[in-house]
């Protein structure tokens, strides 16, 4: 490219910027000020907006089905519009009245033809705007739609023990908290003083009905309007009509009750409504709110529970994200915590009910996400209660449930206490039958819980005694044949001579009185209370705050030391810490390893690194768990150890051996088992005798 090209290239670039530059721009500053000038006006009046031949049809009727009927100054009746922002009034086929936008009052005529004049094409598309929605919805919400704004105002309900908040936004309970019971778990460490426990609050569980109009309508979104009925009742009202409302009544009895009743009350409905809807919808919502010290644990006891009506009852998993559609009737809805519980029970059954149970591991404030959707049949307008329930809110008191239990509804067992996780059946009936009624009985005078576990661990160990010395006299017996066993081993070694083994040593336990099941029976007696126990400590809610010794709540972890941080799989299993009774109990534990295994001898080389492992196990496993559980389990071992020590003073192996000395000398009767066993002897060996038999003729 040479010299004068690139010149000209560069004159003609100065050229066109410089046209652009001195070429005015059409601006905002540059347009005429004057509003009357067609350039100002034509592009406003193309852009306001307006309602539609038929939206102003609808409008109109839907002003005179659905609004507010009124008696004007000229005893003209009409029907009126009024959500705040909108008053509207519809006589015949025509509307007047007035809409609030940003402050400015403006005439619906005016709207209307657009008079831009009093009134910005902003504000104009704005008013047209807010009519039309305001008609849309009262076509969904009928006569409901009036109630779709409002102020919101919180009334309290309360007794000795539960506090309640109720919200007019919704007109459902939005807080309940504990007056008897302190939260255990504080994020900030720093702070000594205690809350009371609060079940939901903030938004953390909300409770609707969907209406059974035509097109069904969320209470939750509805503005009522309190009444104090007494100090124990207040009904959330929604004045639909001139004589006829909708509502719903909250009844918390005086005293120490945890029960809220809850009707759905109405009156003149029939005439109001026209809907051949009859499944009236609860949508229940709530977020778990943790409560206790140590999460894991808490989150393992927590599940969304429920019971058939007329059956049994149910829930889901503890320790996964879980969900179920039950098309069968329901007669209760439980969200559960470890401790506490929410339940709702429906005087006339659910028909239906979905489930839903969310896991929330990154909150530290919260566990688990319940969500229900239940249905109930056959709602009736003209009834003036056409659906009724009942919400416990409270602990997890055996006690307290088992007394709801008993007021039935249609004369059906609630079932209540199955919230608490005793154990399958025969442990659960230990500890109903048993454990409980001793452990209440004790509570009533003893104010000392980690003193009521000791005593009870003393009365458990009474009673197992006999079993216990019976345990440990069979093992003296065992440990005394123990030489003589061991001859008639090295005697007839090898496999094919382990039924002439096996009738030797049957015969010398016969011969000396001795039965080697003697010291495994009594324990596997003991089994099923020492799993009862298992059970029992974990679910007592009366455990929970009760301090003792270093202890500061016996239904927690007592950590000692702490770590921060996530190691994987430990702290999964073992935790992120110490607890010195778990420590304790594992070290009582190996001790009694060694000295069962002193008292038991012929075991195998191999199995006694592992009966040391099984201490060091437990220990892990029970490192988590509430530490009145394993201060049971360390004085329960603890005493079989004194036992033991005591029942060699006691059980002398002289006596022992002159015991069996005299009941060899006398004649012996064989046992029906005995006979069945020798006979079963003889048909193995003549078995293998003829087996020995074909191999040989098999080599021939």
């Amino acid at each position: 490219m040479d010299k004068n090209t690139v010149t000209g290239l560069l004159l003609m670039a100065v050229v066109f910027f410089g046209f652009m530059w001195l070429t005015p721009r059409n601006t905002p500053e540059s347009e005429p000020e004057d509003s009357g000038s067609v350039q100002a006006t034509a592009p406003q009046v193309s852009s306001v907006d307006s309602l539609s031949d038929t939206e102003q049809e609808w409008l109109v009727k839907n002003i005179i089905e659905h609004g507010e009927q009124v008696v004007l100054a000229d005893s003209t009746h009409a029907a009126r519009l009024s959500d705040g922002a909108i008053n509207l009034t519809a006589v015949g086929d025509s509307v007047s009245g007035t809409v609030a936008v940003d402050g400015k009052l403006l005439s619906w005529k005016d709207i209307c033809r657009a008079d831009l004049k009093k009134m910005s094409v902003q504000e104009q598309r704005k008013a047209i705007e807010m009519v039309r929605t305001a008609s849309l919805s009262m076509g969904r919400y009928g006569k409901f739609s009036r109630f779709l704004s409002g102020t919101d105002s919180i009334i309290n309900l309360e007794n000795d023990v539960l506090k309640l908040q109720l919200s007019a936004k919704s007109g459902s309970i939005t807080r309940a908290e504990l007056k008897k019971y302190d939260t255990e778990y504080t994020p900030d460490e720093s702070l000594k003083r205690k809350e009371r426990v609060v079940i939901f609050e903030n938004g953390s569980n909300t409770f609707d009905f969907q209406l059974p109009l035509p097109q069904s309508v969320s209470s939750a979104d509805l503005y009522f309007t309190p009444k104090v009925v007494n100090d124990s009742t207040i009904l959330m009202s929604l004045p639909v009509a001139d004589g006829a409302f909708w509502g719903i009544e909250y009844t918390l009895p005086k005293g120490d009750s945890y029960v809220v009743g809850i009707k759905i009350v109405q009156q003149g409905m029939a005439q109001v409504v026209e809907s051949n809807n009859r499944n009236l919808q609860i949508n229940w919502h709530q977020d778990l709110i943790r409560q206790e010290k140590g999460k894991m644990f808490e989150e393992r006891n927590s599940a969304l529970y429920y019971k058939f009506a007329g059956g049994s009852v149910e829930n889901l998993s503890e320790s996964k994200n879980d969900s179920e559609e039950r098309q069968a009737k329901i007669r209760w809805i439980g969200f559960k915590n470890q401790f506490f519980s929410t339940v709702l029970v429906s005087e006339r059954a659910f028909n239906t009910a979905d489930f839903q149970s969310t896991f929330l591991k990154n909150d530290p404030y919260l566990l688990k996400r319940f969500d229900t959707q239940a249905v109930v049949n056959d709602y009736d307008w003209r009834a003036e209660v056409p659906a009724q329930f009942s919400l416990f809110i409270g602990p997890n008191l055996y006690p307290l449930l088992s007394s709801l239990d008993k007021k039935t509804v249609a004369d059906e067992d609630l079932n209540l206490t199955k919230l608490i996780p005793l154990g399958w059946s025969i442990f659960r009936w230990i500890n109903t039958g048993i454990v409980i009624p001793i452990f209440n009985l004790l509570g009533s005078f003893i104010s000392n819980y980690g003193i009521i576990i000791l005593i009870m661990t003393i009365l458990i160990k009474l009673v197992l005694f006999p079993l216990t010395y019976k345990s440990y006299k069979g093992q003296a017996k065992m440990r005394i044949l123990a030489p003589d066993i061991k001859e008639i081993n090295e005697k007839y070694p090898g496999n094919e001579n382990a039924m002439i083994r096996q009738q030797k040593t049957m015969a010398l336990y016969n011969k000396a009185g001795a039965n080697p099941m003697a010291g495994c029976l009594p324990m596997m007696l003991q089994m099923p209370l020492l799993f009862a126990m298992f059970s029992f400590f974990p679910s007592a809610i009366e455990l929970r705050g009760q301090s003792f010794l270093w202890v500061k709540d016996l239904a927690a972890p007592d950590a000692i030391i702490s770590w921060s941080g996530n190691i994987p799989l430990v702290t999964e299993y073992f935790g992120n810490h110490i607890s010195l009774f778990c420590l304790l109990m594992t070290v009582t534990n190996i001790i009694y390893t060694r000295v069962n295994m002193q008292n038991t001898p012929g075991q195998m080389p191999g199995m006694k690194w592992m009966m040391y492992l099984m201490p060091v196990m437990f220990m892990v496993f029970f490192n988590n768990y509430a530490a009145g559980l394993s201060y049971y389990y360390f004085l329960s071992l603890l005493i079989t150890i004194v036992q033991t020590y005591a029942f060699r003073f006691v059980i002398k192996e002289e006596d022992v051996r002159r015991t069996m000395a005299e009941n060899a000398k006398k004649p012996k009767k064989k046992s029906g088992f005995m006979a069945r066993l020798e006979e079963m002897q003889r048909q193995q060996q003549a078995m293998m005798r003829e087996q020995q038999k074909q191999r040989g003729n098999n080599r021939r």
